[in-house]
């Protein structure tokens, strides 16, 4: 069975194995074999008239069969043979599944690889090229990283390419490109979940309270960007000059972001969770935020998906909303084989999501939140939405519950409001609505009028009454990030998802399973309450402190220097930070250290340990997110003498220290917290207030 390493060679590799029941067809048309436009049907298309479409990429005409294989049927070898000889037919063969889901999982002849940031460049082509493969791209996302092409009919033999080239002590990852299906994840079945509401005579009280956070901010100046199936742009609620910027097509790549197909509906939806204008019929919760519409019609791992992130981060986006993942268990089927085995993160999206929490936001990073998933199963099967770098949504419902098919788990970050089911054999009641009312395709061709043809929203059919799934409750969540971002451009994206935690209410209280720490597998921190996040985002006074010296100081070739600067405030601080700007020729050679005052004890600090490869120049801001133990100095008094010592351990290049400083962050007394808002308090608003 073909072994792929996603992560380094000393992390745990997965297998695949072969399938006896699915083939796989490309046609050079990208036309379906058996699913025809017209009325006449292909000869060749007998050869799988008996078998059944299992899953389809049409961008590039590849669809998988499942066929039967008992004595009396078709051998899988005749099959493929006839299917071959067909003009139009480029490519028939076998397909690998997951030993466990039997998912099917495609591989192109197509593999990502990394080097070591240290690697020289003219090394890594050469490497490339005794390997007997072609730069199809080289990726900017990461230091040193390419997407190859293997020759056409290498097939399986990709895997034993990028195997051995990971064996190589220069290489950090390498994998070929593998497509799995990309779940969307939705639920089908007035605005109830931003605000207190009646629909159909019955209150519904289980919000967001977005109301009230738009008394203060609606997203003015944040852009938020919704990686899906595609965005009808030309919505009423995305119009106004400004509103749609950078629009792609990660997968085509072109700048239209429309739907190409009938059944692309889920983006469009998405979107409006997150930021209709709120004109015409739906509010976003972030109705003033731009949008960067991308589609991704690509499998699950492609190089695209990465492509997507890097777009998102390079063209203005705060923050990047997905709302789809690895496919979900059956939520009423605790024995689903898909329960049982995590689906991990490809190292070439990893790194995507890398670039974009460093690079995105001139350094504060973007903020990516994913939909924890439909399966009632762990999120950590999930390796998108449990990656550490993600705020991981889940669902509650309008008795303030957990929805019945929503993910749970430790990377449960907080909860969103969306759909539910009734579902007897759980003991789970029916829901008091059909769901969330958002932007449809305008016209007949998304969710409204449903398959009955009735109206599922409004007469014109531009909008859904019944979207649902953690596929809502991500963007929900995305909006009260940008209303956050719009309340303090300043927060990284590491304190925004600090502040998630602090922002959410503790729902469910005999349900939840909250522990000591006030986190809950179904509901992580709670259901987010985004006018206490927007109270808790706005900039506090401070007593600060920064000491900093421009210094022009040389950085020898293979030496280690060092500069001080001394500290003269005694007071505990309650935050630390520092920062460096330093001109160099190849900062993969430096290693930086911080030596605190022996007073404060604690020990030596790496800052920065040959990071970077190539990269020209470095000025960056280290703190207590990008450098976990810089919290060590928390209630500490750091007065005292504090060195900087830079080590070159390469030879050939040479810098100069612009300037080092040190930031003391002191406690105040005077900092406003949001207290939670009581029945009382809510009882005395105005009627029909926001």
């Amino acid at each position: 069975m073909p072994k792929i390493y996603y992560g380094t060679k000393n992390e745990p590799a997965f297998e695949l194995e072969q399938s006896d029941n699915l083939i796989v067809v490309r046609t050079r048309s990208g036309k379906s074999l058996t699913r025809s436009v017209g009325s006449v049907a292909q000869p060749i298309s007998a050869e799988l008239s008996d078998g059944a479409l299992v899953v389809s990429y049409p961008e590039v005409g590849v669809e998988v069969y499942r066929v039967p294989t008992g004595r009396h049927d078709r051998s899988m070898n005749d099959r493929k043979a006839a299917l071959r000889a067909a003009p139009d037919v480029q490519f028939a063969g076998g397909v690998l599944v997951d030993p466990t889901s039997k998912q099917p999982v495609l591989y192109t002849e197509n593999i990502f690889i990394k080097f070591i940031d240290t690697a020289d460049s003219d090394e890594c082509v050469e490497i490339i090229r005794n390997a007997g493969l072609t730069v199809k791209s080289q990726l900017d996302y990461a230091t040193n990283a390419y997407f190859l092409e293997a020759p056409a009919g290498t097939g399986q033999k990709v895997f034993d390419i990028a195997n051995n080239l990971l064996k190589l002590d220069k290489v950090e990852y390498c994998h070929p490109e593998l497509i799995r299906p990309r779940a969307r994840k939705q639920i089908f079945p007035q605005q109830w979940h931003l605000k207190k509401t009646a629909i159909n005579g019955l209150t519904v009280d289980a919000s967001a309270n977005v109301a009230a956070a738009h008394e203060i901010t609606q997203g003015e100046g944040v852009t938020i960007a919704v990686i899906d199936d595609g965005v009808d742009i030309d919505h009423p609620e995305f119009s106004g000059t400004g509103k749609i910027v950078a629009p792609r097509d990660a997968t085509l790549q072109i700048n239209d972001p429309r739907p190409k197909d009938l059944f692309s509906n889920h983006g469009t939806a998405c979107a409006g969770v997150a930021c209709a204008n709120g004109a015409d019929g739906a509010s976003g919760v972030a109705p003033k935020a731009r949008l960067i519409p991308i589609r991704l019609a690509s499998g699950l791992g492609s190089q695209q998906e990465a492509d997507a992130f890097k777009w998102a981060a390079d063209n203005g986006a705060d923050v990047i909303s997905c709302s789809w993942g690895p496919d979900d268990g059956e939520w009423w089927n605790k024995n689903d084989p898909v329960h049982r085995e995590k689906v991990q993160l490809p190292a070439s999206t990893r790194l995507a999501m890398d670039y974009v929490t460093q690079k995105g936001r001139n350094g504060k990073g973007c903020v990516i939140l994913f939909a924890a998933g439909n399966g009632n199963e762990s999120i950590e099967n999930d390796g998108y939405a449990s990656h550490d770098k993600v705020i991981a949504v889940t669902a509650c419902n309008d008795r303030g519950t957990r929805s019945v098919y929503s993910d749970f788990g430790k990377a449960a970050w907080c909860a969103f409001p969306s759909s539910d089911f009734g579902h007897a054999p759980f003991s789970h009641p029916d829901p008091l609505t059909t769901g969330i009312w958002t932007t449809d395709r305008v016209g007949r061709a998304g969710y409204n009028p449903d398959e009955q043809g009735h109206a599922a929203g409004d007469s014109a059919f531009n909008y859904t009454n019944s979207f649902g799934g953690t596929s809502s409750s991500c963007p929900g969540a995305a909006g009260v990030a940008a209303l956050v971002l719009a309340v303090n451009p300043d927060l990284k994206w590491q304190e925004v998802k600090a502040l998630f935690k602090r922002a959410c209410d503790k729902i469910d209280p005999q349900g939840g399973d909250y522990n000591t720490a006030g986190h809950s597998p179904k509901y992580g921190y709670g259901r987010l309450n985004a006018r206490t996040a927007v109270e808790l985002a706005k900039p506090q006074p401070q007593n600060a402190v920064t000491v900093s010296r421009r210094f022009d100081a040389p950085i020898p070739d293979m030496q280690s220097v060092s500069y001080t600067l001394e500290v003269a405030d005694d007071l505990p601080v309650e935050s630390l930070s520092v920062s460096v700007d330093i001109l160099h020729t190849y900062i993969g050679d430096l290693i930086i250290t911080l030596l605190p005052p022996a007073e404060t004890g604690v020990g030596t600090i790496v800052l920065r340990s040959r990071a970077g490869g190539s990269t020209k120049n470095l000025k960056q801001t280290f703190d207590a997110f990008t450098t976990p133990a810089l919290a060590k100095f928390s209630g500490k008094q750091c007065k005292g003498t504090w060195t900087l010592q830079i080590q070159d351990v390469a030879a050939q290049d040479f810098g100069t220290l612009v300037s080092f400083g040190i930031n003391l962050v002191f406690a105040r007394s005077d900092r406003v917290v949001p207290a939670p808002e009581t029945k009382k308090a809510k009882a005395g608003k105005k009627k029909g207030s926001k």
